[in-house]
């Protein structure tokens, strides 16, 4: 009970809160649920805190909801923000230059906050103006410069108009002097045109200068140039013009104009490219003018970006203005949308009108004046407002050169940037000066903004274990943080004590554990499975069930919270119908309800005055036939107390006093003149009434005359047709009794007739209006409600009827066309079935629901027979329905019945006439219920039984793509068939909005099955584009059958699309049946739904918002036999063809093998292998390949020996008869004769003629569609036969198809084919086609090669990356993402995105990184059809050795600037600047698919003793990776390794003395790629231990035929400290495995454990309770019906954390891992020079005895030199060593051996190589950034139980994107490993006692044991 009334309290404390903080237009700071108080202030502006202990309330919150809860005023915390003025100088007009006011300020900005700033700007009539002419020099210019040298005069006086203070200077260009720009031939190069100059790239010609006679006569002396290709070198000049400040001239207050001429597009980045030297280094952005001022640099730089160009300019307040002829004029249009600011004027051919473009330009600029905020930092959004408010449009303010100009800026800190807190970006993205200007002007505002993200005191203050938190947490700010393990507000509920407890999830009252819709969590703690949907405690409040008002929930002013709803701001009631305010209870007077009544719920509650009141409580006369009407009675009784209200207290409620007065007003003077008879004396009276003015007076003024007018009169006659009127209706009740009497089934109906007989029973529907918007729509039906009051005794049945589109008027176009009445049109039919829902019922597959289908159909089919034109019913399927009375446990059967439109009135008559006799045929249903619908109109039928109140009508709601924007369906309840209720609410509107959505989600089908053994079920989501763009949609799982963490792992999150994105894939992982699951004979189907929700951007759910994932346990098998029973040949056929067909389960490959019997001549066997998708094969057979004479026989052929995923079907055998000659079949003759075989259709040998015309066509990435025409001579049908080109004609695919076309599926996206055709009949296959060739569509790229890193500088890396493996396409671009993040992988800053648009460039240079900083990186590629999956890996700059061990120089490298702002960051750069500082490079990184850090491999365990940290480096080929991630306790263990093997020359061997034998083994590698994750959150480490055993039993005496041999593989997975998996590969044998058995004992004794799998299809078992920190030694071995082969054996450890006072006890939550046994740690080199490094390594950790010292050899890995041998003494956890004298670019091999005092143990090994810094005379292994391997060797003398051996490459060779890492293995007992070829190369990952193997061998494998040489030849992959 207590445990409920904390919950009843939390929950209605929670909805008190968010009725009243939760409006409609959100509330920031509580919904940021913010943990901590600085979170809390850092929400917003305006968030407050509440540190209060006692305080129950939110604690985040507004100020003023937080003082509203109770919390003290004193102790709330809040932050301000602050402003600063430092500059403000006023305009001074007299100052001809412009200027802005104020010029500096310094402000911080609350998240959220906004605050605007007031400036002004001045632009003087003619300000200084600098204009710099650059004129292109190049021969086709020749007379342009001839005019512009003719118009001096006029340029002087449009210079002298522009401004009264001008400077005017002159620059010309070309290109560069390099080839192939220029002309290099000594000749050209003195002059490349006659009577021209040599070619240049830029020079400045006339400085800027204000006497115009010196330009014009500077100008005259130039003379044209000239170069070789068409583009200009123009961005050299402009470059130099800018950042030549001095020598151009530019003045720093004047207006920068820079007119550029040219008649030719322009070179820019990368296409600076020397055919000698390649790529140009990039261009250094500096000035390199001569003293002749010429451009010196220009063979020697690139030329500039755009994007460096924008910079510059606007750095340099320089305005480009492009004076362009037609030619090039398209060019710089698009060149001028990157510049903020820049003109393109169109000259004419010879620049005669430049002048006049010049002019226009500069009008132009001067009167678009737009204001932009320079250098904004990324948290701040700018906009800018005209002096009146609106915010202004670019180039909108007008201001007036020579007046001021007034606007504003509203400077506002977002909240939010990528749904993150502002306050996690990075300082450079919170803070920085802003330069607020014209875009035409120097002078700025420069605005110092910070973001202001406050922090509490009172969290640096905590108190440990407080009291309110009962010791288990820390009180910090009045709020307790609990430790691990505990739970709740006050720390009081331990999280393992009540994880299975489920009641605390049940409210009183409630069967299921919350409510049903959601999960029970630890402490009672409920999560909802739709929180969109369902809300509180234990989830028992429906979002979509508040009150309604106008048939909109909350009114549309409020939201629906905890079962109540929370009205926005203005708004409250029950369903937020009421304003708050007060303004529509103001009467005429300006009074509110005329002083008589109270505003309530914004009107006005009048009192009963027997008055008509207004809704202001004034007096109604309109509704009362006027005032004399509503005052009669209240006059009658005050002046003579006669009338209705002649009794004494009703008379003292009326609203007004009377006077009587001996004369009344005149008519005209008053409201209105009244007379009446008094009923009582039947006299007259008369009396005026009168509203007063004076708003004082609220009564009406009634003057009465005193004095009434009576004649003398009488009323008894009335009283006969009084008594008359009686006497009716007596003989009425009499004749109603009489009729009722005869028939009782009417009584209810006849007295239902009579008000007193009908005890007030009325039905009708609940609401009278829905609104519902299309996009929310999940359903084609609305279950809407219908009531029933009064009392609930009996039945009532009510007939209802929809109509769709009723809101169209009759006129309306649509509602004019009339349908045809003769479609067939599908009408949906409903019937509840008198049998009980079950949940076999909701699978179409299952065997009930297949059985009731086919009755429904049988019965259904049979009724409607009767409507002409109808069809068969189709897509049964059955329903529950909830809120359908006691009944609602009945099946709801859903039909379709095609017939003609016009039949809808004969099926509801039909359908009716049926179920009120409770029939359907033989089919039961029950009567009161059924539904027949078409596409725009229903009917049927619902039933309320006895005691109940409310039943839902499953309305159909008719949704059509050619709806109305807003369409309206009405709802009719029509009749009462059956009871007395009577109809009350009749009609229900229902509203439906077509919300234009943007874009469209939905599953790609409603069900998918996945068998367990693919261990992931890829979910696709479509997404269907309507408007491109960004765009997100939530998905989540949720148990049915199935459960989370038993048969699958959850997920759930928010799937977000860019542009162009189509599909994506949600991955969800399938668990392998534990060890009693997998025992079980009858299992249950497990299921889970995936649904989507909450699209966003305008998006809205489609067709399929849900999908249901069946796990099957074991495929259904296939199953195989042959097509014909018997088969007819004769013995002039070349070949016999017999045909196997496979069934069910075709999407998996089968195997069947097959043989003949009572053959003659021949004894033939073999396999028959199904692909996935094929569905039959041929056994053929070539009777001239036997020896003998063909003669005629009759051959027995016997299917038998399936595969494990498959079955031998009922014709198991075939009988092939051969007759004599060319002897037909008797079907063949009788076909023949009848002229279904075309003789002439055939080839004399009785076969049909090729097919003509083939023609192929691809109509997707794996579809092709063959078509051809149809083959004479009535062929049977057809087979095509398809294969990639390239492949073998007979590895050939076969489809057998009937028509004369064919399609294609399952193909590879991209690929060429090639087909042929033939037809056959009964004779055989025809004639083939010619080979038809097709290539199949583009689809999207796989993912990007491995990612591989070279890290220049701290601040500088190069990221490089291989193509993809399936390219899909041809490759159009890359994007590459990089991000810095935390240890805990978070985004700390904004991802930069960067496009690299020539697939050749797959390398990328970032500079400006952050050192010491975590980056991650993801890369996709992009071909026609769009953007590919991201290839991301991680780096780390933290740490990197102090020199180089490789500097790869590439010169052709993107560039992007890490610290650009936005406006760049999509743009590319080139930059020498790192080749130039060698010194700076650090080893070149590698990181793989998961998160290494900067080729490091950090790994962090806790043992008892301690803690020991180990870092392996993994740098190696750019291809290679060695990488995992862990976190720590409680956490979870990633692990993957990928690796390309490579074959090499030659091979190599090993021996190892064994007891006196010598077993020696071969390997040869092939070629192969495996990837393999562990990501099972319950697996930590695993070790896999393959066939490198140190038992080896006696191969001699062969194992008995049928015998398994040994496992070929184990794989330990540690689960916990004290769980383990154990996994084997399944082992040769000839006959069928029967069951396996696992055997387990501690290594230093005890008693033997076993484990007996029966099921040979499950290869795992799952050990618990094994002790921490021990050995066991594992064995497993095969059973056939021939017996059990031999053991596999293993020993394993799983070391973890213990409590020191119970050492078999781990501690909870900690760390746990295999272990490996000893060797020293891994070998880490720095280097220290070019001829020395450092080598260390740490101690083994479970050595063989005491640990003397170390002996480390080094030795050439190719020979040469000698081998080095160091002595290195003690014991230290980390030893270390300085090795001199070493050679650069040699590769070097490395031991280290640890010395015992029981012996030497294990070697490690390590290969090494110090490249050179500067590139040059490198060796033959150059190729190689840095090379590493690391090997084991095991000594002979070693004898102890557990060892470890490692693979050794003997003769390594280097290649490209080969890896060389180490290879490890365990195993128990003494060990011998067989040696690697040359060409091998393996991966593994050794920390901590963890191993990862991944291996594909073809072994053979020489042994001597005991004397005897055995070969073993073995095939294996692990």
């Amino acid at each position: 009970m207590g445990r409920w009334t904390l919950h009843l309290s939390v929950g209605v404390g929670l909805l008190a809160v968010l009725l009243t903080c939760c409006p409609a237009e959100g509330n920031y700071c509580f919904a940021s649920r913010a943990k901590t108080c600085s979170e809390c202030l850092q929400a917003g502006q305006g968030c407050a805190y509440c540190p209060d202990e006692t305080f129950n309330g939110p604690r985040c919150d507004l100020y003023k909801n937080i003082l509203g809860y109770g919390c003290s005023a004193a102790a709330i915390i809040t932050a301000k923000s602050s402003y600063e003025m430092l500059k403000n100088q006023q305009i001074n007009m007299k100052i001809n230059q412009s200027q802005v006011s104020p010029q500096q300020m310094s402000m911080t900005l609350l998240p959220g906050e906004e605050k605007v700033v007031d400036m002004e700007v001045f632009a003087p009539t003619k300000g200084p103006l600098d204009l710099y002419i650059l004129m292109d020099f190049s021969n086709s210019m020749a007379d342009d410069l001839d005019n512009l040298k003719r118009m001096g005069n006029e340029l002087a006086t449009l210079v002298k108009d522009l401004s009264d203070d001008y400077t005017i200077g002159f620059g010309k260009f070309v290109d560069k002097v390099i080839e192939p720009q220029t002309d290099m031939r000594p000749s050209k190069l003195a002059k490349p045109w006659p009577d021209s100059d040599p070619p240049f790239s830029f020079q400045n010609v006339i400085k800027l200068t204000n006497d115009v006679n010196e330009f014009t006569t500077k100008l005259q002396n130039e003379i044209i140039s000239g170069n070789l290709d068409a583009p200009e070198g123009g961005f050299d000049a402009i470059l130099q013009a800018t950042v030549c400040t001095d020598r151009i001239g530019w003045r720093k207050h004047s207006t920068h104009l820079l007119v550029f001429s040219t008649e030719s597009a322009f070179h820019y980045e990368s296409d600076g490219a020397n055919v000698l030297s390649g790529i140009l280094p990039r261009n250094d952005e500096l000035c390199h003018l001569d003293a002749k001022d010429k451009y010196t640099e220009d063979v020697n730089q690139d030329y500039p970006s755009i994007p460096t160009l924008i910079r510059l300019l606007g750095k340099h307040n320089i305005i480009p203005i492009f004076a362009v002829t037609n030619h090039s004029y398209t060019y710089y249009k698009k060149l001028q949308e990157y510049f903020p600011i820049a003109e393109v004027g169109l000259l004419e051919e010879d620049s005669s009108n430049i002048l006049q473009v010049m002019k226009t330009a500069f009008e132009n600029i001067r009167s678009k004046m737009s204001i932009r905020a320079e250098e904004r930092p990324k948290a701040f959004e700018t906009q800018f407002l005209s002096a009146s408010g609106q915010v202004a449009q670019y180039g909108a303010f007008d201001v007036k050169p020579g007046a001021i100009g007034k606007f504003k800026m509203r400077l506002k800190a977002q909240r939010m940037i990528n749904q993150e807190s502002v306050c996690k970006l990075s300082p450079k993205e919170k803070e920085g000066t802003m330069r607020v200007k014209p875009s035409t002007f120097n002078a700025a505002l420069n605005v110092k903004a910070s973001v202001l993200c406050p922090t509490c005191d009172c969290e640096q203050t905590p108190i440990s274990k407080a009291d309110r938190c009962n010791g288990n947490g820390d009180l910090v700010c009045g709020k307790c943080q609990c430790y691990d393990g505990w739970l709740s507000t006050f720390c009081n509920c331990s999280a393992m004590a009540s994880a299975l407890d489920t009641n605390q999830c049940k409210a009183p009252g409630m069967a299921e554990p919350c409510s049903g819709r959601g999960d029970c969590l630890e402490c009672g703690t409920c999560v909802c499975y739709n929180p969109d949907q369902f809300e509180g405690p234990y989830c028992q409040y429906d979002k979509t069930q508040c009150q309604r008002y106008g048939g909109f929930l909350c009114n549309d002013r409020g939201s629906c919270v905890m079962g109540q709803c929370s009205c926005s701001l203005g708004w409250e009631g029950n369903s937020c119908e009421c304003p708050k305010s007060n303004q529509t209870c103001l009467d005429s007077k300006g009074g509110f309800c005329n002083g008589l009544g109270k505003c309530v719920c914004g009107r006005c509650e009048c009192p009963n005055s027997g008055i008509e009141m207004t809704p202001t409580c004034e007096p109604n006369f309109e509704r009362q036939l006027g005032a004399c009407e509503a005052t009669r009675t209240c006059v009658q009784c005050q002046a003579w107390k006669t009338g209705d209200r002649k009794d004494k207290e009703e008379c003292l409620k009326c609203p007004f006093k009377i006077t009587l007065v001996d004369k009344l007003k005149e008519p005209e003077e008053v409201l209105d003149s009244c007379s009446f008879r008094d009923e009582d004396d039947d006299c007259m009276y008369h009396y005026t009434v009168e509203v007063l003015k004076d708003s004082t007076v609220k009564d009406l003024q009634v003057e009465v005359l005193e004095k009434k007018d009576c004649p003398a009169a009488s009323l008894l006659w009335l009283l006969p047709l009084l008594l008359f009127l009686l006497l009716l209706l007596a003989l009425l009740l009499l004749c109603c009794w009489k009729y009722c009497a005869c028939c009782k089934t009417c009584c209810q109906s006849c007295l239902a007739l009579l008000p007193c007989c009908r005890r007030g029973r009325m039905v009708g529907f609940k609401e009278d209006e829905y609104l519902l918007r299309q996009s929310l729509l999940t359903s084609d039906h609305l279950d809407t409600p219908m009531v029933r009051t009064g009392p609930p005794k009996g039945t009532d049945v009510v007939l209802w009827k929809v109509a769709d589109n009723v809101h169209r008027a009759p006129n309306h176009p649509q509602a004019l066309m009339k349908p045809n009445p003769k479609e067939i049109i599908p009408f949906p039919v409903s019937l509840r079935l008198n049998r009980l829902f079950s949940e076999n019922l909701s699978r179409p597959e299952s065997r009930d629901a297949e059985q009731l289908r086919k009755e429904v159909a049988d019965n259904l089919n049979e009724v409607y027979k009767q409507i002409p034109g109808a069809q068969k019913v189709q897509k049964t399927s059955f329903r529950m329905q909830r809120n359908a009375g006691k009944r609602q446990d009945y099946a709801i059967m859903d039909t379709v019945l095609p017939a003609p439109r016009s039949s809808y009135p004969d099926i509801v008559k039909l359908t009716e006439k049926n179920v009120q006799s409770g029939n359907f045929q033989d089919l039961k249903v029950v009567p009161g219920y059924y539904t027949v619908a078409t596409d725009r109109e229903a009917a049927g039928a619902v039933e309320f039984q006895e005691g109940v109140e409310s039943v839902d009508v499953h309305v159909p709601l008719f949704v059509k793509d050619e709806d109305d924007d807003k369409k309206q369906l009405q709802v009719e309840a029509t009749d009462v068939p059956l009871g007395i209720a009577e109809i009350g609410k009749r009609l229900v509107n229902i509203t439906i909005i077509k919300e234009h959505a943007t874009n469209v989600f939905s599953f790609l089908q409603p069900a998918y099955t996945y068998s367990r053994s693919d261990g992931v079920a890829n979910i696709p989501i479509n997404r269907e584009i309507i408007e491109d763009g960004r765009t997100q949609v939530t998905y989540r799982t949720r148990d049915l059958t199935a459960k989370d963490k038993k048969d699958y792992v959850t997920v759930e999150g928010d799937l977000t699309y860019g542009p162009g994105e189509t599909q994506k894939t949600v991955p969800v992982r399938l668990l392998e049946l534990g060890e009693k699951d997998g025992l079980l004979e009858d299992k249950q189907v497990r299921q889970f739904v995936m649904d989507l929700s909450n699209p966003r951007q305008g998006s809205k759910l489609g067709r399929y918002p849900r999908t249901t994932v069946t796990i099957a346990d074991l495929p259904e098998p296939s199953v195989m036999m042959f097509k014909n029973r018997t088969q007819n040949f004769s013995t002039s056929d070349p070949t016999y063809t017999i045909p196997v067909v496979r069934t069910r389960n075709q999407d998996v490959p089968a195997t069947v093998k097959w043989r003949t019997k009572k053959a003659q001549r021949f004894d033939l066997s073999g396999p028959l292998k199904f692909g996935p998708g094929e569905t039959e094969k041929n056994i053929v057979i070539d009777p001239k390949a036997h020896p003998g004479p063909i003669q005629p026989e009759t051959i027995q052929l016997e299917l038998f020996d399936p595969s494990s995923n498959a079955s031998i079907g009922e014709r198991k055998n075939t009988l092939v008869t051969v007759t004599d000659g060319v002897s037909r079949p008797p079907e063949v003759a009788q076909m023949t004769q009848k002229g279904y075989v075309n003789q002439k259709a055939t080839s004399p040998g009785g076969r049909l003629l090729s097919p003509t015309n083939p023609k192929a066509k691809a109509t997707g990435p794996r579809n092709i569609r063959l078509n051809w025409d149809p083959s004479t001579g009535n062929p049977i049908g057809y087979k095509v036969k398809y294969w990639i080109y390239g492949d073998p004609e007979e590895d050939a695919q076969v489809l057998d198809v009937k028509t004369p076309q064919a399609e294609l599926t399952n193909l590879y996206p991209y690929c060429d084919y090639e087909m042929r055709v033939c037809a056959y009949n009964a004779l055989g296959d025809g004639y083939d086609t010619d080979m038809v060739a097709c290539q199949t569509m583009e689809d999207v790229p796989g993912e990007p090669g491995r990612l591989a890193f070279n890290v220049i500088s701290p601040t500088v890396t190069q990221i490089s990356w291989a193509e993809p493996a399936e390219t899909n396409g041809n490759i159009t671009a890359y994007e590459v993402i990089y991000t810095p993040i935390d240890d805990e992988m978070k985004p700390v800053g904004t991802a930069k995105k960067v496009q690299l648009d020539s697939p050749k460039k797959r390398m990328l240079l970032i500079e400006n990184l952050q050192s010491a900083q975590i980056y991650q990186y993801k890369v996709r590629a992009k071909n026609s059809v769009g953007w590919g999956p991201f290839r991301d890996a991680t780096l780390n700059l933290a740490s990197q050795p102090s020199r180089p061990m490789s500097i790869p120089i590439i010169p052709d490298v993107p560039i992007v600037d890490a610290e650009a702002g936005d406006e760049y960051d999509g743009y590319l750069m080139y930059s020498n600047d790192v080749l130039k500082s060698p010194a700076g490079s650090k080893t070149p990184s590698v990181s793989g698919d998961d998160y290494a850090m900067n080729g490091k491999w950090d790994q962090n365990f806790l043992f008892p003793g301690g803690s020991a940290t180990r870092n392996m480096s993994a740098s190696s080929s750019p291809m290679s990776t060695l990488s995992s991630n862990y976190r720590g306790a409680g956490g979870s263990f990633t692990t993957e390794t990928s690796t390309t093997y490579m074959s090499g020359p030659g091979g190599s061997r090993r021996q190892d003395m064994m007891g006196g034998g010598v077993h020696s083994s071969e390997v040869i590698m092939r070629k192969r790629s495996e990837n393999r994750g562990y990501a099972d959150e319950n697996i930590r480490d695993s070790i896999v231990m393959g066939d490198v055993s140190s038992k080896f039993p006696d191969l001699n005496a062969r194992l008995s035929p049928g015998v398994p041999d040994t496992p070929s593989r184990l794989v330990f997975s540690a689960l916990g400290p004290t769980a383990l998996k154990v996994s084997w590969q399944e082992p040769h044998c000839e006959k069928d495995i029967q069951s396996y058995r696992v055997l387990y004992q501690l290594l230093n004794g005890g008693e033997m454990q076993h484990v007996n799998v029966t099921n040979p299809a499950e290869n795992s078992v799952i050990i618990q309770d094994l002790l921490p920190n021990h050995s066991y030694l594992f064995k497993v071995k095969a059973q056939s019906q021939e017996g059990w082969g031999p053991e596999r054996e293993g020993v394993i450890t799983i070391e973890s954390a213990v409590d020191p006072k119970s050492p078999l006890s781990p501690m909870p939550g900690s760390p746990f891992t295999l272990s490996t046994p000893s060797a020293p740690g891994p070998l880490v080199f720095t280097a220290l020079s070019p001829d020395s490094l450092q080598l260390s390594w740490e101690k083994p950790r479970k050595p063989n005895g005491d640990i003397l010292g170390y002996v480390v050899t080094c030795e050439q890995l190719h020979g040469g030199g000698d081998v080095r041998s160091f002595q290195v003494n003690g014991d230290s956890a980390e030893t270390s060593l300085t090795v001199p004298n070493l050679t650069e670019n040699v590769p070097y091999k490395f031991k280290v051996q640890a010395r015992t005092t029981q012996g030497f143990g294990p070697e490690r090994e390590g290969i090494i190589t110090i490249e050179s810094q500067d590139g040059s005379a490198l060796s033959q292994y150059n190729s190689q950034s840095m090379t590493r391997r690391e090997v084991f060797q095991m000594p002979t003398e070693v004898s102890t139980r557990t060892n470890v051996s490692h693979t050794m490459v003997n003769e390594p060779f280097f290649s490209d994107g080969m890896m060389m890492t180490s290879q490890l293995t365990e195993s128990s007992g003494m060990v011998s490993s067989g040696m690697v070829s040359s060409g091998m190369v393996s991966s593994g990952m050794v920390s901590s006692g963890m191993v990862t193997r991944q291996v594909t061998k073809e072994v053979v494998q020489r042994s001597v044991v005991g004397g005897t040489t055995v070969t073993k030849k073995m095939f294996y992959e692990s």
